[in-house]
């Protein structure tokens, strides 16, 4: 049990970082509320899902060639411009305790899905962490415990999103709107700064 728990702290320290998908629920979360916050949160661990079944099964050599890195890194790079845009355009609409217009439940899922799809530090990040996990793991414990260990992450991992959401839907009540309107303009600068990062990472790749 002690080792299952240590898992589920992994899965929350691994999403606790600030990156896009922090930066994206809480903007989702003051302008749409809890659901939308929590659905984007659920969408990036489906990508999360994605990539570790991809390191699982030993293709994930395929996501490292030049093609598929240039290739991440510019569809990253228009994902997070275009969603941190469109946050802080819309930012101005946010009113303090009272939800702005509903935004389709699905569109959140697969936003986040391709927030973290589309992040090549997702790859090596995951590459890293998961890999050393199933390096050590496969010599000295069997497919049962390992799926297990997996599935602890990914609860830590459900524990931070359903945290974020929480928070940052609680902002939408308690703050004022001028308030809520500079966090969800910050959010989405934040998020434009990612993609301007991304672009930079794939013109290297591509012409340097």
């Amino acid at each position: 049990m002690s080792t299952f728990l240590s898992y589920i702290l992994l899965g929350l320290s691994l999403s606790a970082p600030i990156g896009p998908v922090n930066a994206a629920q809480l903007d989702k979360g003051i302008r749409f509320g809890f659901w939308n916050a929590w659905l984007l949160g659920l969408g990036a661990m489906a990508a999360d899902a994605a990539f570790m079944l991809i390191i699982y099964f030993g293709f994930a050599h395929f996501l490292q060639t030049p093609f598929m890195k240039a290739f991440l890194w510019t569809f990253g790079c228009l994902v997070l411009i275009y969603t941190g845009v469109e946050g802080f355009q819309k930012a101005k609409t946010v009113k303090a305790s009272k939800q702005t217009k509903k935004e389709p439940p699905l569109k959140s899922f697969t936003q986040g899905f391709f927030l973290t799809l589309s992040n090549p530090i997702s790859i090596l990040f995951w590459l890293g962490i998961y890999g050393s996990i199933l390096a050590q793991a496969t010599a000295t414990s069997t497919p049962a415990s390992i799926l297990l260990n997996t599935i602890a992450i990914f609860l830590g991992i459900l524990v931070w999103d359903f945290t974020m959401a929480s928070v940052a839907s609680s902002f939408q009540k308690i703050a004022r709107s001028a308030l809520l309107t500079f966090i969800s303009r910050a959010a989405g600068l934040c998020l434009i700064g990612f993609g301007l990062y991304f672009g930079l990472q794939a013109f290297k790749l591509l012409f340097l």
